[in-house]
């Protein structure tokens, strides 16, 4: 009995390690932006087949590219204080487990946006995951201090995922989502990173706070705030909602270039802190705002 209770916990720490392997927070926000974009490409309700098979297909997938992250980063994270809890650096997990976990979920997943959605969707989520686990992984976030600029494209994908999921087309509407988030990610990512510094300068990480230092990033955690603003306004202007998303929006980008000036202005760790967990706070809340302004327009 003793000897079964013991191996019914290993077991289950080792499902926390994979899960943890896969960056559930992210994940979580990743998912959501997905299942936003197949309610809004839906006339009515989304049909409970691609619904299913897309949303699973796009977390597989998407836990798969942040395992090869992982892997690939592994020691580079040991370095530092945000990820060196890891599975890979704590030793939880071997690499060669780490491979094929993350190798058999995201062939399953993509097995399963192919069969359960159609092809279309499984080959932009494929080129999604080359473009985070290989471009901005391997070639970019090593090399150049615009790597998030640049790789924040395939963070931008889950909407057109969504989207085509249940469609089987990316029209403007899709990529105008993309467009929000593509903007919203180098604000959202320096702010972490202003009070993670030292940590990305110890792991040999050419940011952007270590390349051009603070103050060049603080303007540009401002200039990018603001054309987030001006594009948050654009599902407006393609018909894609009405009133409730503008008040949300508008309420929103006061608040975000707020803490962004602030950020600016007083050059503290804390409020980089705000602006970061405001930054999560602001995408999720702009989305559910796009999705209940349908709601009540329909």
């Amino acid at each position: 009995m003793e000897l079964s209770i013991r191996a019914m916990s290993s077991v289950g720490a080792r499902l926390r390690a994979y899960l943890r392997l896969a960056k559930p927070r992210v994940l979580a926000l990743i998912v959501f932006c997905a299942v936003i974009g197949m309610f809004l490409a839906a006339p009515g309700m989304v049909p409970l087949p691609p619904l299913a098979a897309g949303t699973l297909g796009i977390a597989l997938v998407a836990g798969s590219a942040a395992a090869f992250n992982c892997l690939i980063e592994r020691r580079r994270d040991a370095l530092m204080a945000r990820t060196c809890a890891r599975p890979l650096p704590r030793g939880e997990l071997q690499t060669a487990e780490a491979v094929l976990v993350a190798g058999v979920a995201g062939g399953v997943g993509l097995l399963l946006l192919h069969r359960g959605t159609n092809p279309l969707t499984m080959w932009l989520t494929l080129a999604t995951f080359v473009g985070y686990s290989v471009v901005y992984t391997v070639l970019l976030k090593p090399r150049t201090p615009q790597n998030i600029v640049i790789g924040g494209a395939a963070g931008a994908m889950p909407p057109v995922l969504g989207w085509a999921a249940v469609t089987g087309e990316a029209p403007l509407q899709a990529w105008v989502l993309f467009l929000i988030i593509l903007l919203w990610t180098p604000p959202h990512f320096w702010s972490l990173a202003l009070y993670r510094t030292r940590e990305y300068a110890a792991a040999g990480f050419p940011m952007l706070l270590v390349v051009r230092g603070r103050r060049h990033t603080q303007r540009c955690i401002v200039a990018y705030t603001l054309a987030l603003a001006v594009a948050s306004m654009l599902p407006l202007a393609v018909g894609m909602s009405g009133w409730v998303y503008l008040v949300a929006a508008a309420a929103l980008d006061l608040r975000f270039v707020a803490l962004a000036w602030r950020v600016l202005r007083s050059d503290s760790d804390a409020d980089a802190q705000r602006t970061f967990r405001f930054s999560i706070t602001y995408l999720s809340t702009l989305f559910a705002a796009l999705l209940l302004d349908r709601h009540l327009g329909g």
